[in-house]
């Protein structure tokens, strides 16, 4: 009796692994599409008044952004996006501490909630599951092969390029650095835009757009690397269990 009970798990078990097996796309587009829901879940929480689930959404985000204010964006205030000067905060022009200051403001029922990613992240991440949805209609007809890995990194090479320019501009001030003037880009232009596009970082201005590009550009990059890689692994598990 023993010996069938246990059969019968190892063949309840073994179905499991199976479909699993045969429906991991799915399974990983619907767990992807969850975790690109959820930030934006958090500012409807606040407004809502439910802080505590809020917070909590902030606080797990949070291992995965920076959350500065100034690089977010805002539901059911005044504006979607805000200076940093406009913030309720007391900016002391060290990078170190209006980081800070900058990532622990939430919001408040006058500047709304913010989403608890940052734009970079929303279209990063919201890239990935772009590139995951696009590769599953597309593999139902046709075999996808991998991108090759010079051109993985032709997609992760603007974002790298962006994030790790910005990264070192703010140590010179995450108000004052070359990236938040772009006086460099004004010059090379020859002012040909206005001035709120060059300076910092609010919707329309060319760090915006640098963010929002490069995070989709990456996030379909690495889709279009992984997720074949992952598929045709999944399949020939498939097969041999079933052979």
């Amino acid at each position: 009796m023993l010996n069938t009970a246990t059969n019968t798990l190892e063949a309840n078990v073994s179905s499991i692994q199976s479909k699993l097996i045969k429906h991991w796309l799915p399974l990983v587009l619907l767990v992807v599409g969850v975790f690109n829901l959820m930030p934006f879940v958090a500012p409807v929480a606040m407004q809502a008044g439910w802080t505590r689930t809020g917070n909590a959404i902030y606080d797990v985000y949070s291992l995965f952004c920076h959350q500065m204010a100034h690089r977010s964006y805002f539901l059911f205030g005044e504006q979607v996006m805000y200076t940093p000067e406009q913030f309720p905060l007391e900016l002391t022009g060290r990078m170190g501490l209006d980081a800070l200051a900058l990532r622990a403001f939430r919001g408040d029922e006058t500047f709304g909630w913010k989403v608890a990613w940052s734009d970079r992240m929303i279209t990063m991440y919201g890239g990935f599951l772009l590139g995951a949805i696009m590769y599953w209609l597309a593999s139902k007809r046709w075999r996808i092969r991998p991108f090759p890995i010079w051109l993985a990194i032709l997609f992760v090479l603007p974002m790298a390029i962006d994030g790790g320019s910005h990264f070192i501009s703010d140590f010179g001030g995450l108000t004052a650095g070359f990236r938040y003037t772009n006086a460099w880009l004004a010059n090379l232009t020859h002012g040909a835009f206005p001035d709120n596009f060059y300076v910092g970082d609010m919707l329309g201005s060319f760090n915006s757009w640098m963010r929002i590009i490069t995070g989709l550009v990456f996030g379909i990059g690495v889709a279009g690397f992984v997720f074949p890689i992952i598929d045709y692994s999944m399949k020939s598990t498939s097969a041999k269990q079933n052979s």
